[in-house]
C-alpha cells in the first residue's frame, strides 16, 4: 500500500470519526440536557399559604421541589406566601416577604429547610455548558473514533492491489 493511499484512508477515517463524534455528542447533549446551557438568571421559589400546616402533618406541598438544579451565577429568590416565617439555610423569610441567595460556586448544598417535611432541601449548582465544552466533547469522541477507524482502514482493509494478487 502506498503512502498516498494510507494518508487518504487516515484522513477519510478521521473525517468519518469527527462526523460520528458530532452526531454522538450532540444527540447525547440533547437527550441529557438538564438546563445547564442557559445563562444565569433569578429562579423564584414560592412558598404557598398553608405550607407550615402541611409540613406539621408530614405532608409535602406538591408545588415545592425536594431538590433544585442551578447554574453558577443564578440567584434563588424565595417568596413566603405562608402565615408563618420559614427558613432555608441562611435565609430567614418572614410571612409576606422574600429573601435571595446568589449561587456563585459550583457545589452541591443541603440546606436546613422549614417548608419540607424532611427538613432539608438539596441545591445543586453546576457550571453552565458552553460552546467550548461541547467542542471538547466532540473532539474527544471524534478523534478517538477516527483513530480506531483509521487503524482498521490501514491494517484490516486490503488494498485493490492486494485483492487482485
Amino acid at each position: 500500500m502506498t503512502r498516498s493511499v494510507i494518508l487518504k484512508r487516515v484522513l477519510v477515517s478521521m473525517l468519518i470519526g469527527l462526523l460520528l463524534g458530532v452526531a454522538i455528542s450532540e444527540i447525547s447533549f440533547d437527550l441529557l440536557n438538564n438546563g445547564q446551557t442557559r445563562p444565569p438568571k433569578v429562579v423564584e421559589l414560592d412558598i404557598p399559604a398553608g405550607t407550615a400546616d402541611r409540613v406539621a402533618r408530614g405532608e409535602a406541598d406538591p408545588t415545592l421541589p425536594s431538590s433544585m438544579l442551578f447554574v453558577v451565577g443564578d440567584t434563588l429568590l424565595v417568596k413566603n406566601g405562608d402565615s408563618v416565617p420559614h427558613q432555608l439555610g441562611p435565609l430567614f423569610i418572614p410571612p409576606g416577604s422574600s429573601a435571595s441567595m446568589h449561587l456563585s460556586l459550583e457545589q452541591d448544598y443541603t440546606f436546613e429547610c422549614s417548608f419540607q417535611p424532611s427538613k432539608y432541601l438539596g441545591l445543586s449548582v453546576q457550571s453552565p455548558l458552553n460552546l467550548t465544552t461541547r467542542i471538547v466533547g466532540i473532539l474527544e469522541a471524534g478523534l478517538n473514533l477516527g483513530f480506531l477507524i483509521a487503524l482498521y482502514a490501514v491494517f484490516a482493509m486490503p488494498s485493490k492491489k492486494q485483492v487482485a494478487a
